[in-house]
């Protein structure tokens, strides 16, 4: 009876290193996703052409990438300063030059 007891003690730590060789690749792949998704878009793009579907699946992307594009600007903050050509590309605009002259309201989305 000695003998059965040491084999089921055996298997049981197979299994718990089995488990925490998972958790530890989860957590590095986990890891690897975020610093990925903090790369600039070009470069995550590229990266992400790479990964396997299967991983986007198992892996907590949506949450990741929350926090990994969150971004630093807080309600309040100023603007950072950027130059955009106008629609008939006569001439550019910046941020910093329209704002000394009148109130600017910046609107993100999608009109298409």
């Amino acid at each position: 009876m000695e003998g059965a007891g040491r084999g089921g003690n055996v298997s049981w730590r197979i299994l718990l290193r089995i488990v925490i060789g998972v958790a530890v690749v989860y957590a590095l792949a986990t890891a690897a996703l975020y610093v990925a998704m903090s790369q600039p878009p070009e470069r995550f793009g590229a990266i992400m052409a790479k990964v396997p579907m299967p991983a986007m699946i198992v892996l907590p992307f949506e949450p990741l990438w929350l926090s990994a594009r969150q971004g630093k600007l807080r309600a309040g903050d100023t603007a950072p300063d950027f130059s955009l050509p106008t629609l008939d590309r006569s001439r550019v605009v910046t941020l910093s030059a329209v704002v000394r002259e009148q109130p600017v309201a910046l609107i993100f989305g999608s009109y298409t």
